[in-house]
């Protein structure tokens, strides 16, 4: 029995074990996809009983979710609404930087190269001698601090 044997007996219920504990349906597919890449380095699980597989399949899926959902809390959103009201403002150019001229220096610098110069936190930090964390700590309040300008703007 070869991996695309094992692929075929327990599809199924490896796809329905992965859709009831991911929240989308192409998550579900990536995990899927991982859990079937990892069986391919695991020559000896073709050889267990078709029970152990399947256990051994619900862990890797239950694992890799979690993952995932531990990478996805480390890294800082970024604020869709933010986004979206930004691209909907005519004249952006001229209220971005009138915005931007608003916030205090050090925080204008670090939205400037975040999301200008497509820098990450680390290499923000490294140039300014900050930790990363303290970076998006700091972005994070001048992002709200956008916001609330564009709200008294559009008023």
């Amino acid at each position: 029995m070869d991996v695309n044997d094992l692929y075929e007996n327990l599809k199924v219920d490896v796809q329905r074990y992965a859709r009831s504990v991911a929240k989308h349906a192409y998550e579900a597919d990536d995990l899927v996809q991982d859990a079937f890449i990892k069986a391919m380095k695991e020559p000896q699980l073709a050889q267990w009983p078709l029970h152990k597989q399947k256990a051994w399949f619900f862990r890797v899926i239950k694992n890799r979710l979690i993952d995932i959902t531990r990478r996805e809390k480390r890294l800082l959103p970024w604020d869709d609404d933010l986004d979206a009201t930004l691209l909907s403002v005519p004249n952006l150019d001229m209220e971005t930087t009138e915005w931007l001229g608003r916030l205090p220096q050090s925080q204008s610098d670090i939205v400037f190269k975040r999301y200008w110069l497509g820098m990450s936190s680390q290499e923000i930090g490294e140039q300014l001698g900050l930790p990363a964390a303290t970076i998006r700590y700091k972005l994070q309040a001048a992002i709200k601090k956008l916001r609330t300008y564009w709200e008294e703007d559009m008023k």
